[in-house]
């Protein structure tokens, strides 16, 4: 038995603002979190949750981690596209050409996503949220892989990417170069262990995988606060507080 991949976590600076971004981008319903934030309820075959929990920090560099999202056709995109720069979303430009055929976007605190043309046959059997695309290393998606027990989707010239046996959303890594941490990510996983399983238990195990216990300011009962082999910080919680 693994770990559970149960949210994404965002820090935000106005939890609710971006919570109604994203809900009204991803079609799902929100919910009261039980730290004092918004969480997003999936509709689709997603299989985790995504949370926005209140930070005073600022976002002061590109994301290691962010959403593309599908399209199936042109103007299905088109619609994506309008319907985020409605919501408050902006254009941002990171050296992408305009022949590779996909947009990229902020949401109203610089998150950076993209929305897929049609056509990319990489993402063709996902849902909405075809990946989760992160920058890290090789030994990181295999990490992942032991990790959640996804099995590997793509292993190919340090590239890694992973997918749950239930479908949903790819997990990818770009491999080298990877961009030096500079502080502590925005984006981050909240997992929980096994069915009935230990919390310390799992947290040992996660250790053994190459995980290291951390300490970025999160002193709360029932979780265990990691870092995998990158230094990307993820939280181990009990069922009860999520």
């Amino acid at each position: 038995m693994t770990a559970r991949l149960v949210a994404l976590c965002f820090d935000a600076n106005d939890p609710p603002r971006l919570a109604r971004f994203w809900a009204g981008v991803l079609g799902w319903e929100t919910a009261d979190d039980p730290r004092g934030g918004i969480t997003l309820l999936p509709g689709d075959d997603t299989g985790f949750r995504i949370r926005f929990l209140p930070s005073p920090e600022e976002k002061t560099g590109p994301n290691q981690m962010h959403f593309d999202l599908t399209s199936t056709s042109l103007e299905d995109q088109r619609r994506t596209v309008a319907r985020a720069l409605e919501l408050g979303g902006r254009h941002i430009d990171i050296g992408q050409l305009p022949e590779e055929g996909h947009v990229v976007l902020a949401d109203p605190e610089g998150n950076e996503f993209c929305v897929i043309a049609p056509g990319n046959a990489f993402l063709a059997d996902c849902g909405f949220i075809g990946a989760l695309a992160s920058d890290g290393s090789q030994e990181v998606g295999y990490f992942w892989s032991k990790a959640l027990g996804w099995p590997l989707v793509w292993d190919q010239d340090q590239e890694t990417a992973i997918r749950s046996p239930r479908g949903g959303p790819k997990i990818t890594w770009g491999g080298p170069p990877v961009a030096p941490k500079t502080g502590k990510n925005r984006l981050r996983f909240d997992l929980a262990p096994p069915a009935h399983g230990d919390l310390q238990a799992e947290a040992d195990r996660l250790v053994s995988l190459g995980a290291t216990r951390i300490d970025i300011g999160l002193h709360e009962a029932g979780q265990v606060v990691m870092a995998d082999p990158d230094g990307n910080e993820f939280c181990l919680v009990t069922p009860g507080d999520l």
